[in-house]
């Protein structure tokens, strides 16, 4: 028994109720991922992140959210050793990552410039953390790990 050409091109194009053919899944696409942090919708700096400073074995929890006073800004939290401290930042217009800390909420203690790394989608800086008071430096990754 033959199929009826128009039944199949009807089946085909999903013209009768319930016979929808879905489309193959696109593939992810590498070009999906931004190529540098200007491009990175600063909605995509919120949430849990994971700070790594140079051969420290601890991590530090960072959590970051809507700055309240300035659009396309960040603020948030640093948790480190026991201590808490206040980040505010956002990308710059070089593409860097660019984040204040505060130990005390007023006055700025350490600066972090960071770039996104390729291929992360936005998921991974790295960059060099610089203590205010003395100009010591540390290398940091910067890894998200949750909303």
């Amino acid at each position: 028994m033959s199929a009826r050409p128009w039944l199949l091109a009807l089946l085909l194009c999903g013209a009768l109720p319930g016979a929808a053919v879905a489309a193959p899944a696109a593939e992810p696409s590498a070009t999906a991922c931004p190529a540098n942090a200007t491009e990175l919708p600063v909605e995509a700096l919120y949430g849990r992140w994971e700070a790594r400073f140079g051969d420290l074995p601890a991590p530090a929890d960072v959590q970051m959210g809507k700055h309240p006073e300035y659009a396309g800004s960040v603020r948030g939290t640093i948790a480190r050793d026991g201590r808490s401290a206040q980040l505010s930042g956002d990308i710059d217009d070089a593409g860097f990552l660019i984040l204040d800390e505060s130990q005390d909420g007023l006055s700025i203690s350490a600066v972090w410039a960071g770039e996104l790394q390729p291929g992360t989608c936005g998921r991974e800086f790295r960059g060099t953390w610089r203590n205010s008071s003395d100009d010591r430096t540390q290398p940091f990754v910067l890894r998200k790990i949750g909303p």
